[in-house]
């Protein structure tokens, strides 16, 4: 079975600015202009994209936000424990992997607009995922969290929120 480095190489994955490794796989060439969009997207969006992502233990998808749901789809590896908290400050954990007997899926759904970062389950491992994204990913719709402004809003979640970011 191949190991995390292996397909970091196989799939041609680069470093993400959340942290982790990603290659963007696809990207829809249908546009949705502005004005069939939610006021929350500054411009046209791509009907879809999706992504590989992958984590190595030790290593954490830092807190993040986007402006579109983000469909995660579990591929290989350690389960992954996704970390999310709601806008009214409600804390969740889903575990993505092969075990639904032991409470794993294999897709789970980030809202729009709620705080999540992720990290493999088990030491010396890794989890490869996808990740899907309608309307498509940009940029623009990506928050990085910062810890200070998360501590303030969110003072319950400081173990969560210090770990990820």
């Amino acid at each position: 079975m191949p190991m995390g480095d292996d397909w970091i190489r196989t799939l041609d994955l680069r470093p993400h600015p959340e942290g982790g490794f990603f290659r963007e796989i696809y990207r829809a060439e249908d546009r949705i202009v502005q004005a069939g969009l939610p006021p929350r997207y500054p411009g046209d969006r791509v009907l879809s994209t999706s992504i590989y992502f992958l984590l190595l233990s030790g290593r954490v998808s830092r807190l993040h936000r986007l402006r579109s749901d983000e469909i995660w789809h579990f591929y290989d590896g350690s389960p992954v424990v996704i970390h999310v908290i709601g806008p009214d400050g409600a804390y969740d954990s889903i575990t993505l992997g092969r075990d639904p007997a032991a409470g794993r899926v294999f897709q789970a759904v980030v809202r729009a607009g709620w705080w999540f970062g992720a990290e493999v389950a088990a030491p010396d491992s890794f989890g490869l995922v996808g990740c899907t994204i309608a309307p498509g990913f940009e940029f623009d719709d990506f928050e990085l969290g910062r810890r200070e402004d998360l501590l303030t809003s969110y003072p319950e979640h400081r173990d969560i929120i210090e770990k990820l970011t």
